[in-house]
């Protein structure tokens, strides 16, 4: 066969394989302000003003006091019921947690294998450099003038509107080899990381649950409503018929 056949081979997808993509709104549900809902932080501050590189260029004191907030009120905030049972799949399951969020709301409810393509707030890194990261967790605020072992003054550990978001390629390989695909709490208007969702194969289950929608990809069934009483419910569905065919 000659490379540019296979090239196009798509991988098998694995029945006991869940990947779950979460976005703000299940972050929501345990009190943490969302960025783009109506009462939402763009409407407190501007997104150029302490969201992009441009501005940590200008005022970087700024910068690190917004994020200094959200990193004291998500190590304030406790994961919720649909944290907590989406790491129940766990027991059944191999599950990927691809996740927008920057809090480590997932990992505290229990999940185990959590992929975060916008970065998190607990940790820092060099200014002119990717690694290594520094970890300012239990809210601690990273100062100005806290440097790192280049010399460079520490940034969140934070992508930015304009930079490259983070481990792209591997969760798109998660995505084609998954049995099951679960959305949670996200609009979708955020790109590229929505793009990943088409990548999800053909032959897999995919099911959205979120309050608000602005784009659904192709072939996802959409359950509007609130992901801490949504959530488990599949969840425990998703775990009895397993249990059931065993």
């Amino acid at each position: 066969m000659p490379p540019e056949a296979t090239s196009k081979i798509k991988p098998a997808i694995n029945p006991k394989k869940i990947v779950i993509f979460t976005g703000a709104g299940i972050s929501a549900e345990s009190g943490l302000q969302t960025f783009r809902d109506s009462d939402g932080l763009w409407n407190n501050y501007q997104l150029e003003e302490v969201a992009t590189p441009e501005a940590w260029a200008i005022h970087p004191e700024v910068v690190l006091a917004f994020y200094n907030d959200r990193r004291k009120q998500a190590f304030e905030a406790q994961p919720n019921a649909a944290h907590t049972a989406l790491a129940k799949l766990e027991e059944q399951y191999e599950v990927v947690v691809i996740t927008q969020n920057i809090d480590d709301l997932h990992e505290r409810a229990g999940s185990t294998q959590i992929i975060h393509v916008h970065g998190q707030l607990k940790y820092a890194r060099s200014s002119k450099y990717d690694s290594p990261l520094y970890l300012y967790d239990e809210g601690k605020a990273i100062q100005f003038g806290d440097i790192c072992e280049n010399g460079s003054q520490l940034r969140p550990h934070i992508v930015w509107f304009g930079e490259h978001i983070h481990h792209y390629e591997l969760a798109k390989k998660h995505l084609e080899t998954a049995g099951k695909v679960l959305v949670v709490g996200t609009s979708l208007s955020v790109y590229p990381a929505a793009h990943i969702l088409e990548d999800a194969s053909a032959d897999a289950e995919k099911i959205i649950i979120t309050q608000q929608l602005d784009n659904k990809p192709a072939n996802y069934e959409l359950r509007q409503g609130n992901a801490a009483t949504l959530v488990p419910k599949l969840v425990d569905t998703w775990l009895q018929n397993e249990k059931a065919a065993v």
